[in-house]
């Protein structure tokens, strides 16, 4: 018989045996997204506030060619401090794992390892989705396809606010994703509160969610109920100013020739650095409200069980 090749912490595999709530948790945003000792810092205290709200964390990240779902301590350091970590999305699973690489996971990837180790909740900070002039380049992220064969409960401030929001969330509708907004009509923008366009479902709470996800499993449809949660009116980036960098931004690609892959990265750094870091701290603070809704998603799911 065969070795399950992804490994769970004693911590996850008794939480999940004991049928206690478990919120899944991505690395990219530590491996990649934060500076050090930021990234570290952050990781740690995220998993503290899990904690705090009577949920198992569950971050989850590939450490030399070992899927994992629950990081040890020891093992966020490492992967914090790994300069050679790679950006795993879905397709690089086998790559990474076949070759003894350590890595962060993406949305693909973490949905993907927390849904196979039975995990139903997971909270990100935003979603991959549609590309500016995707009907040209088929420039769209893994995370929308993946997410539609799951059947996860996935909390974020909606897509990067780069990205074309209309086309995803036409993508989302075809693809058979619910989104639904906690407690708003109004889709977020990652780093503001309303993107612009309209949701037809808003949720009040928690117990909610957890209900519609059951009625989805009762159905037995087969992929995620995304929750829209925008970050807090007060603590988003000033629209304005977010229109008006985002404008400088894209200008900016043009002349100075970037394109494809180089784009999004480019387009992040130009708005934090153009913003000094209010951008990073908007983002934080949707990150950390997120995982509140998450943490309470899990615990409703499993008050209801």
């Amino acid at each position: 018989m065969a070795t399950d090749p992804i490994h769970l912490s004693d911590e996850v595999r008794e939480a999940l045996e004991a049928g206690r709530p478990v919120l899944a948790l991505e690395s990219t945003i530590f491996t990649h997204g934060l500076p050090r000792p930021h990234n570290r810092e952050l990781a740690l205290a995220t998993e503290s506030q899990v904690r705090t709200l009577g949920v198992t964390p569950a971050t989850i990240g590939v450490v030399r060619g070992r899927p994992t779902v629950g990081l040890s301590v020891d093992e966020i350091d490492e992967l914090s401090n790994d300069d050679d970590a790679v950006k795993a999305s879905l397709r690089d699973l086998p790559i990474v794992m076949g070759t003894g690489r350590s890595a962060g996971t993406t949305v693909a990837a973490t949905g993907y390892l927390a849904s196979r180790a039975g995990i139903t909740v997971f909270s990100t900070g935003g979603l991959g989705g549609v590309h500016h002039g995707a009907a040209t380049s088929f420039d769209e992220s893994a995370d929308l396809p993946t997410l539609a064969g799951l059947p996860l409960i996935v909390v974020s401030a909606g897509v990067k606010s780069i990205l074309d929001i209309g086309l995803t969330l036409e993508r989302l509708e075809t693809l058979g994703l619910a989104v639904v907004g906690y407690r708003t009509h109004r889709y977020p923008g990652f780093y503001v509160s309303d993107s612009g366009f309209a949701l037809d479902y808003a949720v009040d709470s928690a117990e909610e969610v957890a209900r519609i996800a059951r009625a989805r499993d009762a159905l037995g449809i087969r992929s995620t109920l995304l929750v829209a949660n925008p970050v807090p009116e007060d603590q988003q980036l000033d629209p304005a100013v977010h229109d008006a960098v985002l404008a400088r931004a894209w200008a900016a690609t043009v002349e100075r020739g970037i394109s494809g892959h180089d784009t999004t990265p480019f387009l992040l750094d130009f708005i934090m650095t153009e913003t000094e870091g209010e951008s990073m701290r908007a983002n934080l603070a949707a990150y950390a409200n997120n995982v509140a809704v998450g943490a309470s998603i899990a615990a409703a799911l499993g008050s209801a069980a």
